[in-house]
């Protein structure tokens, strides 16, 4: 089966349609009130209404109450929990679907213990200071092909773009692959040619 793609960052229903029809597995809901690709739960509530069954609606949460992230996930009937904060491993337990622990690399650190991340999937981004993903920033892909990590539990990020997902692909054998800024033609806002070229060349890589 060819790689999962995540379309993070999902802002309007118009961009969630275009990134369904192109083949999208993954569409992400941004609950970061800072970040500019945030929605709020109305917003959220249109655009679940056109995601299929088939494909995953993911939620992502930046040290978020468990009162709020469980609000969200009944009313929006979440397929996954993505925790993009400094979250602790008591955090990811205890719900009731899937969950994701991004997992932020800065230069030269060590890997993090991952079996302490009692997570269903781990998303690799790029760290920077002060900010929650979005970076469209790359980090070391050879540096990630040297660890034993699980492939069908990872999901890479961080400065993916139509024009380096396949070989990005091709390096790490990720379960998914996850786009933001890599996709947009402003902050929050998809560009559905680069959609449909990410898309395209991740899943023919």
């Amino acid at each position: 089966m060819s790689v999962r793609v995540k379309i993070c960052g999902v802002a309007s229903v118009a961009d969630a349609t275009v990134a369904i029809q192109c083949g999208a597995d993954l569409i992400g809901l941004n609950f970061y009130p800072p970040s500019p690709r945030a929605v709020d739960l109305p917003t959220a509530l249109t655009i679940r209404a056109v995601i299929p069954a088939e494909v995953w609606c993911v939620g992502i949460f930046v040290n978020a109450s468990r009162e709020l992230i469980t609000s969200h996930a009944e009313q929006l009937a979440l397929n996954a929990i993505q925790f993009h904060g400094d979250e602790e491993a008591a955090d990811l337990q205890g719900w009731s679907c899937p969950t994701i622990k991004v997992v932020r690399l800065r230069p030269n650190e060590l890997w993090p213990d991952w079996t302490q991340l009692p997570a269903d999937y781990l998303l690799l981004d790029t760290y920077r200071p002060g900010r929650y993903g979005g970076t469209g920033e790359t980090f070391s892909w050879d540096r990630v092909a040297t660890f034993p990590f699980q492939h069908d539990r990872l999901i890479l990020a961080g400065g993916l773009t139509p024009e380096n997902v396949a070989e990005a692909v091709r390096a790490i054998r990720p379960w998914a692959v996850d786009v933001a800024s890599g996709v947009e033609s402003a902050p929050g806002r998809k560009d559905p040619e680069k959609i449909r070229a990410f898309i395209t060349n991740a899943k023919t890589a």
